[in-house]
């Protein structure tokens, strides 16, 4: 298996779990330094560490031609990789939104392009992409990162049915806050960055509980997965009562608001 942005937070997280559970994993990170660190960690041999860009054709193509090389394919490929940006519309630079399209978006077409055609050959596989509850939320002041992520479930539902009857599963994350390192790649609004610090310093979920309810999901197959506390309800209150949770929404920005 192969997991992207292996080298911390949820990827090295997955990765434990899946090298614990006898998985060959190959460590993919931008920093060359982290990869070799995740994988010197996991138990079991035979684990890899690659250092590339996930916004990068050229380094994605060379990650493929490796395993192709080494290990003629994969089962299992993880879309992990991601960064964080906040802020409103009207503060949001192109750069920032081209910077977060290329990572989030891209990185996860990038995998499944190169990987696909092998699991499709073979008759079975898995993806599993990590997308975010912020995909799901239409929540204000985190416009590029909620767009990027609610690409990533688009994405997923569409490739779902595409690879139903070739024997590949598909499977999105979309987790809330949990304290991870995510926030040292942040670009945009400084003081969004602070509320989601804050956010994950007060969440009741943990790396530990979200990468176990992650890992058990998505054996057992499921497509969505909500592996954060909170957000199960909130998803079915947005389904079900739509006008009722845009104005718990409403209501939560006033609270913001009136906080600063």
């Amino acid at each position: 298996m192969l997991i992207t942005g292996a080298g911390s937070g949820l990827g090295l997280a997955l990765a434990q779990r899946y090298a614990k559970a006898g998985d060959r994993v190959a460590c993919v990170d931008l920093d060359a330094a982290r990869a070799e660190l995740a994988r010197a960690a996991l138990p079991g041999s035979g684990h890899l560490a690659i250092a590339a860009n996930v916004a990068s054709d050229d380094a994605m193509e060379q990650v493929h031609e490796r395993i192709a090389g080494e290990w003629g394919g994969i089962d299992v490929l993880v879309n992990n990789a991601g960064i964080a940006t906040g802020g409103a519309m009207v503060e949001t630079t192109m750069a920032e939104w081209r910077n977060v399209l290329e990572i989030n978006l891209l990185g996860v077409v990038r995998g499944c392009r190169l990987f696909l055609p092998g699991m499709i050959a073979a008759g079975r596989g898995q993806v599993i992409n990590t997308a975010s509850f912020a995909g799901l939320a239409g929540a204000p002041s985190i416009m590029s990162y909620g767009v990027s992520k609610a690409a990533v479930v688009a994405l997923s539902e569409q490739l779902r049915v595409e690879l139903h009857d070739k024997g590949i599963r598909v499977s999105v994350l979309c987790p809330a806050f949990f304290r991870t390192n995510l926030l040292e790649s942040w670009q945009g609004n400084p003081r969004l960055k602070s509320f989601a610090d804050k956010m994950m310093e007060t969440s009741p979920d943990t790396l530990d509980s979200v990468s176990d309810a992650v890992f058990a999901a998505v054996e057992r197959g499921e497509f969505l997965v909500l592996p954060t506390k909170r957000e199960p309800m909130r998803w079915r209150l947005k389904r079900w009562f739509p006008n009722l949770y845009f104005n718990q929404v409403l209501k939560l920005v006033k609270a913001r608001s009136a906080g600063h």
